[in-house]
């Protein structure tokens, strides 16, 4: 009778289904082994181990010579007679059960999972082919939901990019079942129109994301500092930068409204028209949303 090496997880205490096992000793039954019936059982394959026990570093695991009888039902075999050859350190382990490198989880053809059974790289979800997932099934990347095929979806079953919802063919999409992009709601083929200074408009957010102003707006300066002299402070600012004495000044760090308001001073005549052409402009929403003083 050939031998048949194998692997087998034990509970924390070295105990499985009530029995006691030890390393470096072999147990039998006179018994017939049946798999689920009777028996010592045990798995060809690391990985496969894990469809019965917990996938965690608390549990023992070793690894097991069948010397008796086997039976084998699908992943699990079960002998009469089982030898515990030596325990598995749990690094060791994770070099087994995953043909990618660095990873915790297991089953994993790419490299660096958490997660299990991914063919692709950085998951921390199951089953992805994709990489960077923390959902399940997605072929596509960075995804938070599960089965989808784009890239950057918290929904499922979307073949679009960045939706939140589900089953969208579209992109951006909020809702369900969108054939076109930048949706809010469900079944759309048409892209919507949306709101602007309160107001409905005739304007696609396509449309926005490809006219002047946006691109203008996206320049306004964030972090601007500069410095102001000893004559140009406040009494406030001297009381909360007392350093000016010896420095003769000191480094301001513009607020949001003050860079903007900055941006907006160094625009010319025909860019600030490209603001104020946006449909349906309203300084004073302008400024509530921006904190820039547009001057009329």
């Amino acid at each position: 009778m050939s031998e048949v090496k194998g692997y087998k997880v034990f509970n924390p205490d070295w105990t499985c289904r009530g029995f006691q096992y030890e390393v470096g000793k072999i147990f039998e039954e006179d018994v017939k082994p049946s798999c689920c019936d009777r028996g010592f059982h045990f798995c060809k394959k690391a990985a496969d181990c894990f469809s019965y026990y917990s996938f965690n570093s608390k549990n023992k695991v070793a690894e097991v010579i069948a010397l008796g009888e086997v039976d084998t039902d699908g992943k699990k075999s079960c002998t009469n007679k089982i030898q515990i050859v030596r325990e598995i350190p749990w690094q060791e382990l994770l070099t087994i059960v995953n043909i990618g490198k660095d990873c915790t989880g297991f089953c994993n053809t790419g490299d660096w999972n958490t997660g299990n059974r991914n063919t692709g790289d950085c998951n921390t979800g199951d089953c992805n082919t994709g990489n960077r997932n923390t959902g399940d099934w997605n072929t596509g990347n960075r995804n938070t939901g599960n089965r989808n095929t784009g890239d950057c979806n918290t929904g499922n079953w979307n073949t679009g990019n960045w939706n939140t919802g589900n089953r969208n063919t579209g992109n951006r999409n909020t809702g369900d079942w969108n054939k076109s992009s930048f949706n809010t709601g469900c079944f759309n083929t048409e892209e919507q129109k949306i709101m602007l200074f309160n107001k409905p408009s005739d304007m696609t957010y396509n449309d926005w994301l490809r006219s002047d102003a946006r691109y203008l707006l996206n320049q306004i300066p964030k972090d601007v500092v500069e410095w102001v002299y000893e004559e140009d402070m406040t009494d406030e600012e001297k009381v909360a930068n007392p350093t000016y004495e010896t420095t003769g000044g000191y480094l301001k760090v513009l607020d949001e409204s003050e860079c903007g308001q900055l941006w907006w001073g160094s625009l010319s005549d025909s860019q600030k028209n490209y603001i104020r052409s946006i449909p349906n402009f309203d300084a004073e929403i302008f400024e509530q949303c921006t904190g820039i003083k547009v001057d009329e």
